[in-house]
């Protein structure tokens, strides 16, 4: 049985890397696909990274983390609820479970048949993309928010100049 978790990962947080380890720890035998959402999306506010940084986020997170058995692929959105799960049945490699708490990825899933399952949400307050992407925007600490090898790849692309250049700051 292969599971499957879809989030927009903007950016890789230590929220999303505990869910990960939870979700591989309760299925140690089971792999595991990340489907990096909305990956046509990038350089705006919501969605300032693309796929391919996205991916290497979670790549160089979950070996620093020495969590295996994880592939993370791009999820373009098609913007039709009534047809996302068979676009996503076409686009990944087989999956049986979704691991979601987002209320109508798991109607969709269950109306077709699904087993979901909620992963454990840690410290949502503190933990959330829209918090780290205002972080990098202020110029206020956020590198505690995400795994190490996260901040440091951030860092390394100008993650923080990006943001407030999108953000018309800079």
């Amino acid at each position: 049985m292969r599971g499957l978790l879809v989030g927009r990962f903007q950016p890789f947080h230590r929220g999303h890397l505990a869910t990960v380890v939870a979700v591989r720890q309760s299925h140690p035998d089971e792999p595991l696909l990340l489907g990096i959402g909305s990956a046509q999306a990038s350089f705006t506010a919501e969605n300032p990274f693309t796929a391919g940084e996205r991916a290497e986020m979670i790549e160089r997170a979950l070996t620093e983390a020495r969590v295996d058995g994880t592939t993370a692929l791009p999820v373009p959105d098609i913007h039709q609820h009534s047809q996302w799960v068979a676009y996503l049945q076409g686009l990944l490699p087989p999956f049986e479970r979704v691991y979601t708490n987002n209320p109508l990825t798991r109607l969709l899933f269950e109306r077709d048949g699904f087993r979901v399952d909620a992963p454990p949400l840690v410290d949502r307050e503190r933990y959330q993309g829209a918090v780290i992407r205002r972080r990098l925007v202020a110029g206020e600490p956020w590198q505690e928010l995400v795994p190490p090898a996260v901040a440091r790849y951030l860092e390394s692309i100008g993650a923080a100049d990006r943001m407030q250049r999108i953000e018309g700051r800079a």
